[in-house]
């Protein structure tokens, strides 16, 4: 029986041996702009939901499918896509998923009603898991010591402003209303990004794949696409059809197939063939901290944004454009703690990311407070100091995690890496939507919407300071 476990590898050894050819500037920034896409468009739409639901006259449960749709089809397959690009060529997988979800993006914005949105919508998160683990499959295949740790900070960086950034753009393209499109324009605005990135890509983007590609593991990927799919799509929907029978079956069906799944790969590994989500990935110290401490993040990140996206318009009557604003200073604190974490980590190790944890949790503190003693008359720029210290925080606590999950992963399993550590935090932000947007949207009409909100923020809290937590058990320098 041949042993398959994986040993990390040292970035110094794989330059040694490694004929790759090396990711240029240029085609760092196409990748990065290729990891910004699919995240924008995760969150685009929070600010945008009630323009939608006017237009097409889609009610709760189907504007749920458009945020919930594109998550569960992107959670669902990006392990899988990255097994595909160490198999057949990460640059050919990354130029199909741009191809991809610029045409899936012209079919959203097209969409004459809303349930064709919804259709365009998992079509577009099935493009953006075709694309987004080729990113850092390529970074971590083309890059090696410095190089690599200054991409992947960008990398990091570039995710975390991206979902900020998001809900901001959302707000300003659908109050400007480009050329009488409206909301439509938050995805047609796609298509001319895709297609520079596609050009860019094909001049740019060495070619990498894995020296022993796997077969694809037909068992393990039903048992995981099953398991996403009974927890994530009964959890997005059940709320607003009225918790019907099917979505109790698919809870109840859950934790078989995660269980089942556990035990599926654990044979793939015994028996020397390899499992979509190899165990052994999974025992190497920075990959599981990283991973663990991705969890709670994640849930309340995806969960928040979509919250406070509701409670500025729909709570105090910002426009979409004055609620999109309301988040710059927390994009623009992201940015600044993305920046200066790199530095910082170099000479503090994980004491950075516990240091940014506790500064969301001042944040959330402060902003609670905020909308708690001034929710009358309180403007868009009122809540811009807590979410100032908060995207701090953040920006030092995600990107750091991110580079510290990918440090030791070996090249050859790059795509599954970056599969792992992506499907981890898409599929708990759209879990956080899904349990913390619904917890918010329960409590509105007993408590109003101010009490629901702090009380949700309450909760997040809670998240952040089992983060803070977990942040003591990363490594603790940062490679």
């Amino acid at each position: 029986m041949s042993d398959t476990r994986i040993t990390p590898v040292t970035p110094a050894a794989v330059a040694a041996t490694d004929p790759t050819p090396g990711l240029r500037p240029l085609g760092l920034l196409t990748v990065l702009i290729g990891a910004a896409l699919p995240l924008l468009d995760f969150f685009i739409v929070n600010v945008a939901l009630p323009t939608i639901d006017h237009d097409l006259h889609a009610g709760p449960a189907l504007l749920e499918m458009v945020v919930g749709g594109y998550g569960i089809a992107y959670a669902v397959l990006l392990v899988l896509c990255g097994r595909l690009g160490d198999m057949v060529g990460r640059r050919r997988l990354f130029l199909w998923g741009t191809a991809a979800f610029g045409l899936t993006s012209v079919a959203c914005g097209l969409a004459p009603d809303a349930w064709t949105l919804v259709a365009a919508r998992v079509a577009q998160g099935a493009a953006a898991a075709l694309m987004m683990p080729q990113v850092l499959a390529t970074i971590q295949a083309t890059t090696h010591g410095e190089r690599r740790t200054r991409a992947l900070s960008l990398y990091s960086g570039t995710a975390g402003v991206a979902s900020a950034v998001g809900q901001v753009l959302g707000g300003v393209l659908v109050s400007v209303d480009l050329l009488g499109t409206g909301w439509r324009s938050i995805f047609l605005v796609n298509a001319p990004v895709a297609a520079v990135a596609l050009l860019l890509a094909v001049r740019t983007v060495p070619e990498t794949r894995s020296e022993r590609p796997t077969g694809i593991d037909g068992r393990g990927t039903a048992l995981l696409s099953l398991a996403l799919v009974s927890l994530l799509l009964p959890l997005t929907e059940g709320r607003a059809a009225g918790w019907p029978v099917w979505s109790w079956v698919l809870l109840a069906v859950f934790p078989f197939a995660a269980g089942g799944f556990v035990l599926v790969e654990r044979a793939e590994e015994r028996a020397g063939r390899t499992p979509l989500v190899p165990p052994s990935l999974l025992r190497i110290h920075s990959v599981r901290s990283g991973l663990a401490l991705l969890v709670p993040f994640s849930i309340g990140w995806g969960g928040y944004m979509f919250v406070v996206a509701v409670a500025l318009q729909e709570g105090l009557r910002l426009g979409p454009m004055a609620a999109g604003l309301a988040l710059v200073p927390m994009c623009v604190a992201f940015l600044a703690g993305s920046l200066l974490g790199p530095r910082l980590a170099a000479r503090y190790g994980r004491r950075m990311v516990t240091a940014g944890t506790l500064l969301q949790a001042a944040g959330l503190l402060g902003l609670a407070a905020t909308f708690f003693w001034g929710w009358d008359g309180l403007g868009a720029m009122g809540p811009g100091p807590a979410l100032a210290v908060q995207g701090l925080g953040q920006g030092l606590l995600l990107p750091l995690t991110l580079r510290v999950v990918l440090s030791e992963v070996p090249v050859a399993q790059a795509g599954v890496g970056g599969g792992v550590m992506v499907t981890t935090q898409q599929s708990f932000m759209a879990l956080g939507v899904a349990t913390l947007g619904s917890l918010f949207l329960s409590l509105t009409p007993s408590m109003g919407m101010r009490d629901a909100l702090v009380a949700t923020l309450g909760v997040q809290l809670v998240a952040v300071f089992v983060t803070v937590g977990l942040s003591l058990r990363l490594p603790r320098t940062m490679a």
